[in-house]
């Protein structure tokens, strides 16, 4: 609806100033809804998700996805790697993925009979251009191309105090960097949070979105059913044609690493002319950002301090800025009205 700014006006600054919150109140909402999907409203693409009861997993030429190592497949799960010692295991898709924007909701359990501190090494979920490459990272090889969510449950630095364990990092590598394992990754790291997801009564989930550049991670491990945001990053860009995968490793400590779920979700994002035209599959993995990763080291919190603004950042600079222009508008139109009368009084 269209209304004049006059009209507006003629309702007192007040009333005014409510219906303009209001309105970007709604507008909030409205941004917090689209955020992450809650997979009813996306498409869920079956040929790239696992489910139970795992029909279409194996090594014959049908299936859609395959196994390695320790993996085992039951009717309620897939155990990447048992609770025992020097164990690697993991399972990816066969068919590669041509969605420029996705979003991944996996869901997963990592519990054992080691207590606190004695128990690892984790779970790592990926979009790599090689699938079923065994290696030293969770499991899978080292210097892959693609992207990588590592969810390490044990410390391996232990001059790396400010952050507390399960903690979950994301990687972006053009096949030229090597993770660091004994730093926990941290040179290479866009951004992570800590999670409790050991041994939880309760179901644990993961999702990853990739849309326009952006790379959101957000968890759910608090049997809440609602998501809490993990990363949030800008400028990454992603080929298409790589493929999905899961993978797990146990070394002098051990857990059970379950897979319940992958779920893709194909996101209907309109693209430029110009990103329609690009060939996808031909972009190299990379993050534009404001310092190079290898400067985590020096930043104790782990996190990029050059990253852009996320939305949130965004969208309240921008409601900030359009209240005080509001606010002007307001506060000018009231002068000029009294002006006005009082320039009549002396006619």
């Amino acid at each position: 609806c269209v209304v004049s700014f006059r009209r507006i006006i003629e309702k007192g600054p007040a009333q005014f100033l409510s219906e303009t919150a209001a309105v970007f109140l709604w507008l909030e909402v409205c941004l917090v809804g689209c955020d992450i999907t809650d997979g009813n409203t996306e498409h869920l693409k079956r040929e790239h998700s696992l489910m139970k009861p795992y029909q279409g997993v194996g090594s014959s030429p049908s299936s859609q996805w395959d196994f390695w190592g320790s993996t085992l497949v039951t009717s309620s799960y897939v155990r990447l790697t048992p609770d025992e010692r020097s164990k690697q295991g993991s399972i990816w898709n066969t068919v590669p993925c041509h969605l420029k924007d996705w979003e991944m909701h996996v869901q997963f359990k990592v519990h054992g009979s080691g207590k606190k501190n004695l128990h690892g090494d984790g779970i790592a979920i990926w979009y790599t251009k090689d699938r079923l490459h065994p290696g030293p990272v969770f499991g899978n090889q080292d210097q892959f191309l693609g992207l990588a969510l590592f969810l390490d449950t044990f410390r391996n630095d232990l001059h790396g105090m400010d952050r507390s364990f399960p903690y979950i990092s994301a990687m972006v590598n053009n096949g030229s960097v090597s993770y660091d394992h004994g730093k926990d990754g941290r040179s290479s790291e866009l951004g992570g949070c800590s999670a409790e997801i050991r041994n939880r009564e309760h179901d644990t989930y993961l999702a990853i979105r990739y849309s326009k550049g952006r790379l959101t991670v957000m968890v759910d491990v608090d049997d809440k059913n609602e998501w809490k945001e993990c990363i949030d990053i800008g400028g990454v860009r992603l080929p298409t044609g790589y493929f999905f995968g899961a993978s797990a490793a146990t070394g002098d400590l051990s857990d059970n690493h379950d897979i319940i779920s992958m779920k893709l979700y194909q996101l209907m994002v309109e693209h430029t002319p110009e990103e329609e035209n690009l060939d996808w599959t031909k972009i190299e993995p990379s993050v534009s950002l404001l310092k190079s990763p290898k400067d985590n080291i020096d930043d104790p919190t782990g996190n990029f301090r050059g990253t852009p603004l996320t939305g949130w950042k965004v969208f309240l600079l921008l409601l900030c800025a359009l209240l005080g222009i509001v606010v002007c508008a307001v506060v000018g139109a009231v002068v000029f009205q009294k002006r006005q009368e009082r320039n009549k009084r002396f006619y």
